[in-house]
C-alpha cells in the first residue's frame, strides 16, 4: 500500500509537495500531527479545562483569580506616533499603571523585526517589566514577525528554533496549550503571552479598544458561525466542527454552514472559516468580544498579505483575530482550535488567555485583538466601570 500523501502547503498548487524527506520521517510527522489530535482530551481533563468537567471552571484558587488590567504590560515603539496613540488610548481604556507602559524603540512599519534588534529590545523589556505582569499587549500592527518566528511568540515564547519550521514541518508545542489550570502564565510557567492591539489608523485601534471594554461582562447572546467551505486544503477544522458543537451549543448557539460566505449575520460572536479571501465580512454585525478567523497560509502578514490579512476581521468588527506569519502547511495544530478557544471564553477567561490555550503551535502565528475582552465573567471578575477594570464604557 502505498504511504498517505503528504499535508499540501496551503499557498501552493494542489498536489504539491510538502515533505521533501524520506518515506519513515514522513510518516512520523504525520503520527505526530495526529497525536496532538489525540491527546487534546487527554489535556483537557489533566488541564482544568472547561471541557473536562463543570466543576473547572473555579479550580483555581481564590489567591489567583482571574487575569484583570493590572497584570498587563503595554509595550509601545516610541518611534511610531501611532504606535505612541494605540498605546496611550489603551492605557486610559483600561487603567494600565504607568508603571505597565514599557517604550522601547525600533524602524517602524517594517514588517519583520531584525532577530539581533529583537534580543536588544527584548532584553530592555524584560529588566522594566514589573515582577507581577504576566501578559503583553503590543501596540502596532508591523513588525509582525522576527526571523522566522511571530512576533507574539518571540516575546511570548522567546526566539527558539524548535517554534520555527521551514517548509511543511511541525513545531514545538506551547506550554499554554489547552492549559486551563494556569491562571498565572508568567508566575507558573514563566511565560507571558502577547497580543497585538493591531491598526493602521487611530481610529481603528480606539474602534478595536472600545469593542473590547464594550464587551465586559456582557454575558452576550449571539452565534458562534463555523463555514464548512469548498476549498479542501483549508477546510480542514471543519472535521470537529460537531464536536464544538457538542461541547458549547448549550451555552452558546452554533449554526455549521456548508459555504464559502457567510452575509447579513446579526449576531456574530464568532467567525471560524478556512479561506484564502473571505468575503462579505462587512455585511456581518459583530457583537462585541467577537473572534473571528481563516485557515489560509498567510493571514498573519497584517500589512502586506497576498492573501487576506487577520486585520480585516478587526477592521469589520471582531475583537480578536488570528493568522500565521510563514507557511504552516495544513496542520490545524498551528490554527485556534474553535472549541478550545469558545469554551475558554465562555467559562470567563480573557481573550488573549483564550486563544492562546486554544493553538498547540503558535511559533508562526500572530495573535491580534484587544487582550482584556472579557465577554463572559469569571468567578471573581472585575465589573465593567469598577475603579480597577476600565473606564465608563461612554468614555472617550
Amino acid at each position: 500500500m502505498a504511504p498517505p500523501p503528504p499535508r499540501p502547503p496551503l499557498s501552493g498548487p494542489p498536489g504539491g509537495a510538502a515533505f521533501t524527506g524520506a518515506g519513515p520521517r514522513r510518516a512520523w510527522r504525520r503520527r505526530l500531527a495526529v497525536g496532538v489530535a489525540l491527546l487534546l482530551p487527554l489535556a483537557l481533563a489533566a488541564s482544568g479545562s472547561p471541557w473536562a468537567d463543570n466543576r473547572s471552571a473555579g479550580s483555581a484558587p481564590p489567591s489567583l483569580g482571574p487575569l484583570d488590567h493590572r497584570h498587563l504590560a503595554i509595550i509601545i515603539n516610541a518611534a511610531d506616533p501611532l504606535s505612541e496613540t494605540i498605546g496611550r488610548e489603551y492605557q486610559a481604556a483600561r487603567l494600565i499603571p504607568p508603571d505597565q507602559v514599557i517604550r522601547v524603540r525600533f524602524p517602524p512599519g517594517k514588517a519583520s523585526l531584525n532577530p539581533g534588534l529583537f534580543r536588544r529590545i527584548k532584553a530592555r523589556v524584560d529588566r522594566q517589566t514589573p515582577a507581577h505582569v504576566q501578559v503583553y499587549a503590543l501596540a502596532w500592527a508591523a513588525p509582525y514577525r522576527v526571523g522566522c518566528q511571530s512576533i507574539t511568540s518571540a516575546f511570548s515564547l522567546g526566539l527558539d528554533p524548535r517554534f520555527c519550521a521551514s517548509g511543511c514541518r511541525t513545531t514545538a508545542l506551547s506550554p499554554l496549550f489547552a492549559r486551563g489550570d494556569v491562571r498565572r502564565p508568567w508566575d507558573q510557567l514563566r511565560v507571558r503571552p502577547s497580543m497585538m492591539l493591531a491598526a493602521t489608523s487611530a481610529a481603528a485601534a480606539r474602534r478595536l479598544i472600545q469593542q473590547g471594554v464594550a464587551s465586559d461582562g456582557t454575558a452576550p447572546p449571539g452565534t458562534a458561525y463555523l463555514l464548512s467551505t469548498s476549498d479542501a486544503r483549508r477546510n480542514r477544522r471543519a472535521a470537529g466542527y460537531d464536536r464544538v458543537r457538542a461541547a458549547i451549543g448549550s451555552r452558546l448557539r452554533v449554526r455549521i454552514i456548508e459555504s464559502d460566505t457567510l452575509v447579513g449575520a446579526q449576531d456574530v460572536m464568532a467567525y471560524v472559516t478556512g479561506l484564502a479571501f473571505p468575503v462579505g465580512l462587512r455585511t456581518n454585525r459583530f457583537r462585541p468580544g467577537a473572534v473571528a478567523d481563516h485557515l489560509t497560509s498567510f493571514g498573519g502578514q497584517l500589512t502586506d498579505s497576498p492573501q487576506m490579512s487577520a486585520l480585516r476581521w478587526l477592521e469589520a468588527g471582531a475583537t480578536g483575530s488570528y493568522g500565521t506569519v510563514v507557511e504552516p502547511c495544513s496542520f490545524t495544530a498551528k490554527f485556534p482550535d474553535p472549541g478550545l478557544l469558545l469554551s475558554y471564553y465562555l467559562r470567563g477567561d480573557t481573550l488573549i488567555e483564550s486563544y492562546w490555550r486554544s493553538v498547540a503551535m503558535p511559533g508562526q502565528g500572530v495573535f491580534i485583538g484587544e487582550p482584556l475582552a472579557r465577554p463572559w465573567p469569571g468567578p471573581g471578575a472585575l465589573s465593567p466601570g469598577d475603579a480597577a477594570g476600565a473606564r465608563s464604557r461612554r468614555a472617550r
